[in-house]
């Protein structure tokens, strides 16, 4: 594939770059910020290590192989979606992403597993989400940015429970939360889910759990027990291990952090210059 070259896009400036270091594989850059990854070959490798931990994740949402039905908030080069294409044959799945343009290039350049049942809505990830039927999905992934950074009114109990109402009982929400020291922003989102969901759990580096570095954090939340102990292995074995923090741990975590509302959300923080950019 040749690539476009740089592409405006409403959220800034789009290219899609080679990966030098694997064939095939192309990473989506928008407003200087690495937002996708995507190998054509081997739609099932996921190279950014928080979404291998989503991926995980959507691993032990059901039985292997079995197709679940997805949605995803936030688009980008649809990594996840590509991924559960190929790991469960059938899913049905529905992508919310509110830069048509983007996913314009995207679609016209990366294409889609072959079969794949993608539908992609341009919409705000909050309107597209309380747009959907109650009890309709097995799995809402959630991981969207502005820039660098995660929408105010996309943080918030009253968010977590629109995802809430669109999953079955027993589904799963994860989402990308993006936090440096002191994690206050990380904290708040677990206190938020924790109002909202029966079980929660965090995944993250050791390092940047102990606030000592900016990174992503991958949260998961359901109304049903968690599968600690597989995520906890699976995580362990990963290029970067990771930590699954759960129970008492977790709260510890999250400490006197009180749940955020629309009333007094506020986006992400800014990751450090040279952080994510390129």
């Amino acid at each position: 594939m040749v690539p476009p070259g740089p592409t405006e896009v409403d959220g800034g400036t789009a290219e899609l770059l080679g990966d030098a270091d694997r064939d095939g594989s192309w990473v989506l850059v928008v407003a200087g910020t690495p937002q996708s990854h995507v190998d054509l070959d081997d739609p099932a490798h996921l190279e950014f290590e928080y979404v291998r931990r989503m991926g995980h994740v959507l691993d032990l949402a059901a039985p292997e192989g079995r197709p679940v039905d997805a949605v995803h908030l936030g688009g980008g080069a649809l990594t996840l979606a590509r991924y559960l294409a190929v790991t469960r044959p059938g899913s049905r799945q529905r992508v919310v992403e509110v830069d048509q343009r983007l996913t314009d290039l995207v679609r016209s350049h990366l294409p889609l597993p072959r079969g794949a049942r993608v539908r992609v809505r341009a919409a705000d990830a909050r309107a597209g989400l309380a747009a959907l039927p109650t009890g309709s999905a097995d799995v809402v992934v959630s991981d969207v940015f502005a820039g660098a950074r995660t929408p105010a009114h996309l943080t918030t109990v009253e968010y977590a429970a629109e995802a809430r109402r669109v999953l079955r009982p027993g589904g799963v929400l994860t989402t990308n939360v993006a936090d440096g020291p002191p994690l206050r922003f990380a904290r708040g989102q677990v206190a938020t889910l924790q109002a909202v969901f029966g079980s929660v759990c965090l995944l993250a580096e050791p390092g940047t759990l102990r606030g000592r570095r900016f990174g992503n954090l991958v949260a998961v939340a359901s109304d049903a027990p968690l599968p600690v102990a597989d995520l906890t292995r699976r995580c362990a074995g990963d290029p970067m291990p990771a930590r699954v923090v759960a129970g008492e741990d977790l709260a510890r975590f999250a400490g006197d952090a009180r749940p955020v509302t629309d009333a007094g959300a506020v986006a992400s923080p800014e990751p450090p210059p040279g952080v994510f950019n390129r």
